[in-house]
């Protein structure tokens, strides 16, 4: 990882920790030596425990909105069906499910205002409407910002159902609805602006 900064390095893998071993019962002690590091090198670059929680959130966050392009192209042979689905396929996936226990995790704290962690709030839905919007945009939704806040809504919704039921095909069927609906929405938007 040559020319990535220290702070980065550290942050690269606590997210790989964390994604094999999830958070619960976590010491930032256990934590740094898991990691080849210490306890002090991650308090000076991230102020403590909850600060290295929530750096690790807002990191995945981003990443998993840089991927956003990626597992949803505007690809023109696609519905927009299809494009929704592989998504939520994408983001559904097992292997994300220990960051995404942690980031509701810390969003229940930041919004009982623990401190440490309430910074996890500047972006949390912000960080997300642009991207989507566009992305209903291309996919032809006359009002893509609603969309795209009912898409973020729905999806971290369903993403809560399935990490407390971890019944994945009742909750795929539940955004198989969802997805039906906008594009029931979609096809009655275009026959209204044909007629």
């Amino acid at each position: 990882m040559a020319g990535v900064n220290p702070r980065q390095r550290l942050l690269d893998a606590v997210i790989d920790h964390i994604a094999q071993r999830g958070v619960s019962d976590l010491s930032l002690r256990e934590l740094a030596a898991a990691i080849g590091s210490s306890h002090r090198m991650l308090i000076h670059h991230f102020g403590g425990r909850e600060g290295l929680l929530v750096a690790v959130v807002q990191e995945v966050e981003a990443r998993q909105r840089a991927l956003l392009d990626t597992v949803v192209p505007p690809d023109p042979a696609a519905s927009p069906g299809d494009a929704m689905r592989a998504w939520w396929k994408h983001i559904s996936h097992q292997a994300l499910w220990a960051n995404e226990r942690l980031f509701f995790e810390l969003y229940g704290q930041a919004l009982q205002g623990r401190p440490g962690t309430t910074a996890l709030l500047d972006g949390i839905i912000d960080g997300w409407l642009e991207p989507a919007a566009s992305i209903f945009r291309q996919l032809g939704f006359r009002d893509s910002d609603a969309a795209a806040r009912l898409g973020i809504a729905v999806t971290r919704g369903l993403l809560l159902d399935l990490l407390a039921t971890r019944e994945v095909e009742r909750v795929d069927a539940a955004m198989d609805v969802h997805i039906a609906a906008l594009e029931a929405l979609m096809t009655l938007q275009a026959g209204r602006a044909l007629g």
